[in-house]
């Protein structure tokens, strides 16, 4: 459970502004519109599918184990009549696969030849105890929370710029992280090579990550890129509030039991996803904005006022350069304006 004092901490530092009416019942219609959603096949991104799938949009799931995809597409199919799916192996550790995944997205391999979104929502949540890497020698946790998504961005990004119309921006949604204000997290060591531990590494990467959502909205804009960047947070979404789905969620009586104690503070998966998707199709919101539930760690989702660190234009500068040169990609800003006809 959150400590009190954290959860008190945070009604009092957060700012937002009184929500605009929403349900996540009845979103928009997305007809005819195609979104990507990395770490699809459970929890957030799951539930995020389906309330995608319910609007009508064409949902492309992804994930890095295909046995899990198969078992997330069958669930919603079986839960959404008639939804339109589609899944694509990825795993946002692993440079070669984000980039073989990014080229069947720009190949046409699905059923529509455009892309209006990007949920990037893939993570490792339960983190390792002693510092791993990744095959390239880059720190797991950031590389799978963090650097993985700079990357599938860049990779994407004139795909979402060529479907920019009068009426529709695309929009790529970053997943961040109520934790990032319980703790001044300036992620100079940004491999944690000096001192790692298990919950720094997990917070320090989803500083990471808002500060990245942040700085791209404010380098698209600059670049006259139409792609919004948008950074959203679930707040305190756990599995055993969540309904059970055979193959993406199946607590067991023990979760149950346990996460139930923890109703007050708490929300569903299902119910978490809400802020992501809001972020993704909500006509209102804007690029650079920061969402989550109303009640930080539960609720509707509404605007919400990030934390000191990641929205520090230093510190977001320094992390982006700091991404491009673990990654070896700089963004094709120049490239995606020009096809947008900007």
């Amino acid at each position: 459970m959150l400590p009190e004092a954290c959860f008190h901490a945070y009604l009092h530092d957060v700012t937002q502004r009184a929500p605009r009416s929403w349900d996540p019942a009845r979103l928009p219609d997305q007809s005819g519109r195609t979104f990507l959603i990395t770490g699809a096949n459970a929890g957030l991104g799951y539930f995020a599918s389906e309330q995608l799938a319910r609007a009508r949009a064409h949902v492309i799931l992804s994930g890095r184990s295909p046995h899990r995809l198969t078992a997330a597409r069958d669930a919603l199919e079986a839960r959404v009549p008639g939804a339109s799916v589609q899944t694509l192996l990825l795993d946002v550790s692993n440079s070669g696969s984000i980039r073989a995944a990014a080229a069947s997205v720009r190949g046409g391999l699905f059923k529509r030849q455009r892309l209006d979104g990007v949920l990037l929502n893939a993570g490792i949540v339960h983190t390792p105890r002693e510092r791993m890497t990744t095959r390239d020698g880059r720190e797991l946790v950031l590389a799978t929370n963090a650097l993985g998504h700079f990357v599938l961005a860049a990779e994407l990004l004139t795909t979402l710029s060529k479907s920019a119309s009068r009426t529709w921006t695309p929009r790529m949604v970053w997943l961040g992280s109520m934790s990032t204000r319980m703790g001044a997290y300036d992620p100079v060591d940004i491999q944690l090579e000096r001192g790692y531990r298990a919950w720094r590494a997990y917070v320090q990467s989803k500083v990471v990550v808002q500060a990245l959502g942040m700085e791209a909205d404010a380098r698209l804009k600059a670049a006259g890129v139409p792609v919004e960047s948008v950074v959203a947070h679930p707040g305190y979404s756990i599995g055993g509030r969540t309904p059970r789905v055979t193959g993406v969620n199946e607590p067991g009586l023990w979760k149950r039991v346990k996460d139930t104690l923890q109703a007050p503070v708490s929300q569903s998966k299902e119910d978490g996803a809400a802020s992501l998707v809001r972020a993704l199709v909500d006509p209102e919101v804007s690029g650079g904005e920061y969402w989550g539930p109303r009640h930080l760690t539960r609720g509707l989702p509404t605007l919400q006022q990030p934390s000191k660190t990641s929205a520090d234009p230093e510190v977001r500068q320094r992390i982006w350069e700091t991404c491009e040169r673990l990654s070896g990609m700089e963004w094709p800003l120049a490239r995606a304006a020009r096809l947008a006809g900007r």
